[in-house]
């Protein structure tokens, strides 16, 4: 399990004394466990690893646009920093699709579903989603597939 994988991160990074990865974990575990609070009062709770994953893409996102915000506002010190954080974060996402694999899944998806046209493209993301929603970044996907319907 990825969460286990995590917490053992967390025991080497201490012993190696490696603060900057260390804070990188912690935040990670934080962020897992306000997660898990709030499915507490979830009728169905979906599989760890599911929930580790929506975590740790959620960083990742997170991390890049503030990436991006720095670099444009100058701060390059800021975004190294978040740049560390984000390789940690990316470190323990299991191995995304790469854009060809991710093209050929699209295509599948568009015959299967009858996709035509971009009014199609919510159907097609949806299927997408529940299929490699933990292997494929939503965000590029999403270009991929409206190139694809348009």
């Amino acid at each position: 399990m990825i969460r286990d994988t995590i917490k053992s991160a967390q025991v080497t990074a201490m012993k190696a004394g490696d603060k900057e990865r260390l804070a990188a974990v912690r935040l990670i575990l934080a962020k897992l466990k306000d997660r898990d609070i709030e499915l507490r009062t979830a009728s169905t709770v979906p599989d760890d690893d599911a929930v580790v994953v929506e975590v740790l893409q959620k960083m990742v996102k997170q991390r890049r646009e503030s990436i991006d915000m720095f670099k444009t506002g100058g701060r390059d010190e800021l975004a190294a920093k978040e740049q560390a954080e984000l390789d940690v974060i990316e470190g323990f996402l299991p191995a995304q699709m790469s854009e060809e694999e991710t093209k050929a899944a699209i295509e599948g998806i568009k015959a299967e579903v009858g996709a035509e046209s971009v009014r199609d493209m919510g159907k097609v993301m949806a299927v997408l989603k529940e299929r490699h929603g933990s292997v494929i970044d939503m965000s590029k996907a999403s270009g991929l597939v409206k190139a694809a319907l348009g």
